[in-house]
């Protein structure tokens, strides 16, 4: 039996019979949207007119119980986030409520004006996520993790995208360059971190548990939260992988969230230029990281489209690098692979 022959059973077994006294027709299946992972989303139309979300997670491909832990911490802290209704794990499916139509990354594409309308919300969403944090609950963002991430870099983009082969010398710079970001990394304060806490992952919704029209945007795409470095989202929230800001805009929002989290307890720096480099150097091991995934993407998994984006992670990347004399070597090392000259930029 098919996947899709899979679905449509579970459907008619676990979901219809919830709604057998509604005298309209079948349950509606529509396909709503997938990820990087083998995770698919289908929206149920059901026969009362109410929508739910269908989490398709080959169990043999995906373990969804991080997903459920997790939406249970974001119900817990009363954020707005995917509901689990039924849970099948053993199957791989399972039903959730619907956020709606309407995603962070469409909007502020099709109206950049509402940028600023849009973001403030989600400072204080992730302000409110991160004070929530307890350090048994998730995954520790470790030495270890971090370092696995960062490999990813040498071996997809450099290595199976590239083609190139690095030097004992470029090795050993990159090496260096990785020590400096996992420390930084870890000289940080840890909360909870979505790790993907991005637009394409918020949802426009409006909060009717709260009673208010105010805008609340919804969480996605959380399964893999862990308790790490408290720079982590803002930076992802950002430096993003499918838009990018003019860096006056940028540093206004960072104020913003570095000012929130400082009245609301969090351990962010008293410094706002040690909280500036800290999510700098954050954001650079990020999009390395994610240099390397989206090649993996491409050339294990078979997923084109992420590749159009490699040229903004890598300039995030130079723009960082740029900035610090202990970073500059990643210049070079991008210059050699790009055979380009020596860059010039603003340093401290």
């Amino acid at each position: 039996m098919s996947r899709d022959q899979q679905l449509q059973e579970w459907v008619s077994q676990h979901v219809a019979p919830l709604y057998a006294a509604h005298p309209a027709g079948e349950i509606g299946i529509a396909p709503a949207s997938a990820d990087a992972s083998f995770r698919r989303y289908f929206r149920l139309t059901l026969p009362n007119g109410d929508t739910r979300i269908l989490m398709d997670a080959p169990p043999d491909k995906e373990d969804s119980r991080p997903f459920v832990k997790v939406a249970g911490l974001f119900a817990k802290a009363n954020l707005c986030a995917p509901r689990v209704e039924i849970a099948d794990l053993d199957h791989g499916f399972l039903l959730l409520s619907d956020l709606g139509r309407v995603g962070y990354l469409a909007a502020l594409q099709s109206e950049p004006a509402l940028a600023d309308h849009l973001m403030r919300p989600a400072l204080d969403v992730l302000v409110r996520w991160q004070q929530a944090s307890r350090p048994d609950a998730l995954p520790p963002y470790d030495e270890t993790l971090l370092r696995r991430e960062l490999r990813l870099f040498p071996e997809w983009y450099v290595g199976r995208h590239l083609e190139r082969a690095l030097t004992t010398e470029q090795q050993s710079a990159l090496d260096n360059l990785f020590r400096l970001l996992v420390d930084s990394a870890l000289a940080q304060k840890r909360v909870f971190v979505h790790r993907d806490f991005m637009p394409r992952n918020l949802m426009v919704t409006e909060s009717a548990a709260a009673h208010t029209t105010a805008l609340t945007p919804g969480i996605l795409d959380f399964q893999d939260a862990v308790y790490g470095p408290i720079t982590y989202d803002v930076v992802s929230l950002f430096r993003d992988a499918f838009i990018s800001w003019e860096e006056e805009q940028e540093l206004d929002w960072v104020v913003r969230y570095w000012e929130k989290a400082r009245a609301a307890g969090l351990p962010v720096h008293a410094d706002f230029g040690d909280f500036w480099q800290a999510y700098e150097w954050m954001g650079l091991q990020r999009h390395l990281k994610v240099l390397g995934i989206f090649c993996r993407l491409k050339y294990r998994d078979g997923k084109e489209n992420y590749i159009a984006d490699l040229p903004r992670f890598v300039g995030y990347a130079k723009k960082t690098a740029a900035r610090y004399n202990a970073l500059r070597p990643l210049l070079t090392l991008f210059d050699a692979l790009e055979n380009k000259s020596a860059e010039t930029g603003l340093t401290f």
